[in-house]
């Protein structure tokens, strides 16, 4: 018969192996099929499996980024109302919620995901943490939202900035997300207003991002100006910030 410290060393073996498998195939099925709600439900559902909420932040958080958002912000300004502000694909991130805070200028915030999840859990966590506004009149607010159809919860022209942060490149590297990239493209350039901005945040090179942009763009019914930053280097990894918005020329 084995021992009782054999049985021991057995099953935490057994455990690590169960874990590895796990992380194993959570990543498998990320990178499978970035472009499903399940996946997504499942990743946040195991990011917060031991209830220790920390936001999730793809890429980089706002303060790497926020010199790119909030001059938009700011002289795009309307006095006579808020600003509406989305965040498309928010996931738990807190870069919905800093532009809210740090926001000179009224915003009213929609950070929206397909995931039921992280809709949730941002709900809960911002219920108690949440600063207050730099702006008292400014709002966030966390909705459950399929961003390929944007025209279903805005009106044509209502937003004054769009912000994705890795949610065309999950699309794009998914093997059922591209023609979804494209739509969110698409319904992005339809709800924005003339003098708005949607801001792509990418560690894609500009040779292949610029290209698709392009490709995408005219099938819209509304011509595209885009604009190119170098964000910087990241452990490693180059990102960029691709600025598109509507043309000054159209009619």
């Amino acid at each position: 018969m084995m021992s009782l410290r054999r049985i021991s060393s057995l099953m935490r073996s057994q455990k690590k192996a169960a874990q590895r498998w796990h992380h194993t195939s959570l990543t498998n099925d990320l990178i499978e099929n970035m472009d499903k709600k399940v996946t997504w439900d499942r990743f946040y559902t195991e990011n917060n499996r031991k209830g220790n909420f920390k936001n999730f932040e793809w890429f980089f958080g706002f303060d790497s980024v926020k010199e790119y958002i909030l001059p938009l912000v700011q002289t795009t300004c309307n006095t006579n109302s808020p600003l509406h502000v989305l965040d498309i694909g928010c996931g738990t991130s807190a870069m919905g919620p800093c532009i809210y805070t740090h926001s000179q200028s009224a915003v009213n915030v929609t950070c929206a995901d397909i995931s039921p999840v992280a809709v949730r859990l941002m709900q809960e966590h911002v219920g108690s943490t949440l600063p207050q506004p730099r702006n008292p009149s400014s709002t966030v607010v966390f909705r459950e939202m399929d961003c390929t159809e944007l025209e279903g919860y805005f009106g044509p022209r209502s937003l004054a900035l769009i912000v994705d942060k890795g949610t065309t490149d999950a699309l794009v590297r998914s093997k059922m997300g591209q023609a979804k990239a494209g739509q969110i493209l698409k319904q992005c350039l339809k709800v924005l207003r003339p003098s708005g901005s949607l801001l792509q945040f990418s560690d894609e090179d500009p040779d292949a991002r610029l290209l698709w942009l392009e490709m995408e763009s005219q099938d819209s019914e509304v011509a595209v100006d885009v604009g190119l930053w170098e964000v910087g280097e990241l452990r490693g990894v180059t990102y960029f910030c691709y600025h598109i918005s509507p043309s000054v020329n159209q009619h």
